[in-house]
């Protein structure tokens, strides 16, 4: 309906872009890691210690430890300005995915103390800090001015569509692998690192989506070449071109000087008779 419609709320037109459907995709698996570490670490340091494996903090401890990953993210975003400013939000996006695996990479071997999860928790923010920075600027970039409102609200839903897909995803992972501890089915270890390898092999899926993205270089040569387009045959302060063909009467040769410009001064106002 929406390719049939002359005005769409969403050009899927545009959407099928090769700059714009690839940061999509890597939208949906940004949002797979995000939601992972939300579902895995709090669960882990509340479970009691006689599972094993348990780290038995309270709810509000559990909570102060995955705390550090907003903060970090907020805390990036001027780090993001700077690198984007340098190599383009491309290179950051590619930089916050590598930081992100890292850090579920780190994850899988880091669960046994309060304080090992506050480094996970800072490092897949400082990852997510970049990698949500980036989508924007990457999106904003590839299409025109008239549908960078349209472009972002979908790339936020492909982002929410990750989060689902994760949240399924490794709840189904956690109910299939719990182990019965004093007759309560709880989820275990192998369960924990199992969801933090499909974030981390979702990562992975996404920086390889991002390395084809198109580079700085040509996204600004691009730019600069739609930018000169319009403005050919006037000077760069506005004023007209004396070289350039203009409306009026002829005062030279190969010139054509400027006439009056309709509903202005310069118009000569009516005589009645």
């Amino acid at each position: 309906m929406e390719l049939r419609i002359e005005a769409p709320l969403v050009d899927l037109r545009t959407s099928a872009r090769r700059e714009v459907l690839l940061t999509n995709l890597a939208s949906i698996m940004v949002g797979v890691a995000f939601y992972a570490v939300s579902l895995v670490l709090p669960q882990l340091l509340q479970l009691p210690t006689s599972t094993g494996y348990g780290l038995g903090r309270s709810m509000v401890v559990a909570g102060l430890c995955v705390a550090p990953l907003g903060l970090t993210m907020m805390f990036v975003a001027p780090v993001y300005a700077r690198l984007s400013a340098r190599r383009g939000p491309k290179a950051s996006l590619m930089l916050g995915l590598l930081i992100i695996a890292v850090g579920y990479g780190a994850g899988l071997g880091l669960m046994s103390a309060a304080w090992q999860t506050v480094v996970v928790s800072v490092t897949l923010g400082a990852g997510i800090g970049l990698a949500y920075s980036s989508l924007p600027a990457l999106i904003v970039g590839a299409v025109d001015p008239s549908e960078t409102g349209a472009a972002n609200g979908l790339n936020t839903l492909m982002r929410s569509i990750g989060t689902s897909v994760s949240s399924a995803v490794i709840g189904m992972v956690l109910a299939h692998t719990s182990v019965r501890t004093g007759g309560v089915a709880v989820p275990s270890m192998e369960g924990f690192r199992i969801s933090f390898a499909i974030a981390a092999g979702a990562v992975l899926v996404g920086l390889l989506l991002a390395a084809f993205l198109p580079s700085q270089r040509d996204t600004a040569r691009l730019e600069l070449r739609s930018a000169q387009g319009p403005a050919r045959g006037r000077r760069r302060t506005g004023a007209p071109d004396p070289g350039a063909p203009l409306n009026g009467r002829g005062r030279g040769p190969g010139t054509v000087a400027p006439g009056p410009r309709p509903g202005t001064c310069e118009e000569p106002l009516p005589v009645s008779r």
